[in-house]
């Protein structure tokens, strides 16, 4: 004899360990009993979603203890990269350069030097809270001053290359999101939004694509409030080699145009 709809129920509901609490058949009892029956449901719900919050929340940790023990370790970082800036209104890449970037630790202050290749030659700087442009085409040089905004400059510039796990959470909201290959690597990707006003104002959120066996970003995904964004691209990365002096001094001449902002 097939099990009444009610049994069946019941079935369902042991076989899937939680419990149904037992019942009179009285209309008025089920009314009554509902809630708890619709709490217990709900605890059931609850214990699966806390299981996977803890594993997520674990998984993350993880990730941001790797980060900090390559921060620990870091003097300099060097890697080839493509920038890709996307525009909604258009929904269509406006611009793509190529390159090698170089990042080293001096003192308290991680500086950046980046030589862009394509699609013209341009050399950007930034150390000692400045930031230095230079067109050889124009033979001009655009000086900015981060001043009360280094911090914050700084906290973008090290997103993956020298900053640590808990660097990254002082600055940001961090989401861990599963894992994801990268040009053949499985990576760890964070999904970060920032605690800062100011730069919730230019930025939505960031994504950070970290292998796992150097603490290092190979992608980054840089959303704009505007809907456009920035897709960073690393390959070729090598870590703590040394870097020549020349790359973070510019080479120009007394000709050469000035221009600070």
């Amino acid at each position: 004899m097939r099990p009444s709809p009610t049994r069946r129920a019941r079935l369902w509901r042991t076989k899937s360990g939680c419990k149904e609490n037992r019942h009179t058949h009285s209309t008025r009892d089920n009314w009554r009993k509902e809630p708890v029956r619709l709490m217990s449901t709900l605890s059931c719900l609850a214990l699966v979603a806390s299981v996977a919050l803890a594993t997520t929340s674990g998984e993350l940790e993880t990730v941001l203890k790797q980060m900090d023990d390559s921060a620990a370790k870091f003097r300099t970082t060097e890697a080839s990269f493509t920038w890709t800036q996307y525009n909604k209104v258009i929904d269509d890449v406006t611009e793509t350069q190529e390159g090698k970037i170089y990042f080293r630790r001096a003192g308290d202050e991680t500086q950046m030097a980046a030589e862009i290749m394509q699609p013209s030659m341009k050399l950007v700087i930034f150390s000692d809270g400045k930031i230095q442009i230079y067109q050889p085409r124009l033979d001009q040089v655009d000086i900015y001053d981060a001043g009360a905004h280094r911090e914050e400059f700084e906290s973008f510039l090290v997103l993956g290359f020298g900053g640590s796990g808990k660097d990254m959470l002082r600055s940001f909201d961090v989401k861990y999101e599963g894992t994801e290959k990268i040009d053949g690597i499985e990576t760890a990707k964070l999904d970060l939004t920032p605690k800062s006003e100011k730069v919730r104002q230019h930025f939505d959120h960031i994504l950070l694509w970290i292998d796992p066996q150097k603490g290092l970003s190979l992608q980054q995904k840089l959303f704009e409030t505007s809907g456009d964004y920035r897709l960073a691209k690393y390959s070729g990365i090598q870590l703590n080699q040394k870097i020549s002096e020349d790359k973070f001094k510019l080479k120009i001449s007394g000709k050469t145009k000035t221009l600070t902002h």
